[in-house]
């Protein structure tokens, strides 16, 4: 990834990926099928890989899964779940979701943010 060769990296961390290594999942998800600039993008796949990894409890996808939910990229739409995520980010001392609730906050009514956090409260963490 460093040497900008996403189908190197993309070879390299597949089979990580396939064990369901929530690192490998991270870097494939947000660094090569996620990022705009890379010969791979394809949010469709990225978004599964930050999913998973996020709902394992890898704190770096939880960020990069909320801006996908609200973008609407490879995921359904929605500012509740995606708010949802940084709230649980936040609780696991994640960096940058303050601001990142704060962008997405004036999208939600009152009600759908008090949803988002009684369904982080109310969230586990898969341990499959």
């Amino acid at each position: 990834m460093q040497s900008g060769d996403m189908p190197a990296a993309e070879k390299a961390l597949q089979p990580l990926a396939k064990e369901r290594d929530p690192r490998a999942q991270f870097l494939l998800g947000f660094y090569v099928y996620g990022n705009p600039d890379s010969k791979l993008f394809d949010m469709s796949k990225a978004t599964p890989l930050l999913l998973d990894a996020a709902e394992r409890g890898y704190t770096p996808a939880m960020v990069p899964l909320a801006g996908a939910y609200a973008d609407g990229k490879g995921l359904p739409k929605s500012f509740t779940e995606g708010y949802k995520w940084l709230v649980i980010a936040q609780i696991w001392n994640v960096p940058n979701t303050e601001a990142m609730m704060t962008q997405m906050a004036p999208e939600l009514k009152p009600e759908e943010i008090a949803q988002a956090k009684a369904a982080a409260a109310a969230f586990t963490f898969k341990t499959k």
